[in-house]
């Protein structure tokens, strides 16, 4: 047998039951490492490396059932980001039930020896009520052969009365870290952000790097397609790549807010951190038979040392 065919032996995808008897889908690659996806919301809520270490941060008291949506891991925000608009806080993808995608279309990406599920989410009688669109929403949430995790979004306009329609949208990825007031964002200096803290009023980043020591609630604008996210206290780098989301949001609750969310524990932020690739500032328009695509990729990398200090340039010069 060849190594590749052996390889592919130990690429699998598992079809199970998860919290509250939720379905779930169980990604594996051949060095060990895992995803976890449910049908609810289509949300990964596990990413795991090759010893087991779990990479993102879903809360203890999360509750995996309708019609709230599972607090961490990665919701996705779709047909609205944030409360700005007429519908609910993020939208409603994330607590639907999607479907696996039987008849998945061409994805341009290459999925050979990767573990991948394709779902799809189309609009309920109940949806049309509240966003009056035909669509059809196709993710693909590969798990890569370096445990790297990509979700590639495909969103289709199938109105058939000629309307186009406008929406917003995020990966809310939650990530987990040792400890917030060790970690620091980089790749985001100098940008222009829109402060949600001070109802959306637009500031540009001072700072060399931005690090935690309150609060934050922060929409980037025009990033770039590389964010490294240093935990210093695990040596560990995640890297976010990202195509067609032009935005980054950067969101801890810190400590009193963090109180006043009921499926959050009160310690909980000291171990969490979001970088949210995003399409906020500028909504995405369709008109019917157009599609829109993004993608987010997730990896976790050795940090660099430099005299006891992180260097990341070799991180965003990378590959």
């Amino acid at each position: 047998m060849s190594s590749g065919a052996r390889e592919r032996e130990k690429v699998f995808v598992e079809h199970c039951k998860g919290a509250n008897g939720l379905d779930k889908v169980v990604l594996r690659e051949v060095r060990g490492s895992s995803a976890e996806v449910y049908l609810y919301g289509g949300q990964v809520t596990s990413w795991k490396n090759e010893y087991g270490e779990e990479l993102l941060f879903v809360s203890s008291k999360a509750t995996f059932k309708s019609p709230k949506a599972i607090r961490g891991g990665i919701p996705i925000c779709f047909p609205q980001f944030g409360s700005h608009g007429s519908l609910e806080q993020h939208g409603f993808a994330r607590n639907r039930f999607w479907s696996i995608d039987h008849d998945p279309l061409p994805f341009p990406t290459n999925s050979g020896n990767k573990a991948f599920i394709d779902l799809i989410l189309k609009p309920s009688e109940e949806d049309s009520k509240i966003w009056s669109h035909r669509y059809e929403f196709r993710l693909r949430v590969t798990l890569g052969p370096g445990g790297d995790l990509m979700l590639t979004s495909r969103i289709r306009n199938t109105n058939t009365d000629g309307k186009s329609f406008t929406f917003t949208f995020a990966y809310n990825t939650y990530l987990f870290v040792t400890d917030i007031s060790e970690v620091r964002v980089e790749g985001l200096e100098t940008l222009d952000y829109l402060d949600n803290l001070k109802g959306r009023e637009r500031f540009t980043e001072q700072g060399d790097a931005i690090t935690f020591e309150s609060e934050v609630d922060k929409i980037y604008l025009s990033t770039p397609t590389k964010i490294a996210i240093l935990d210093h206290e695990r040596k560990r780098t995640f890297v976010l790549r990202k195509d067609g989301l032009p935005d980054a949001v950067v969101w801890n609750p810190w400590d009193k807010k963090a109180k006043a969310i009921s499926d959050f524990g009160d310690d909980e932020y000291k171990h969490m951190l979001c970088v949210e690739a995003a399409c906020v500032e500028k909504p995405i328009t369709l008109k019917p038979g157009e599609e829109w695509r993004g993608r987010q990729e997730l990896s976790a990398v050795p940090s660099s040392y430099c005299s006891g200090q992180l260097d990341p340039r070799k991180v965003m010069q990378g590959g």
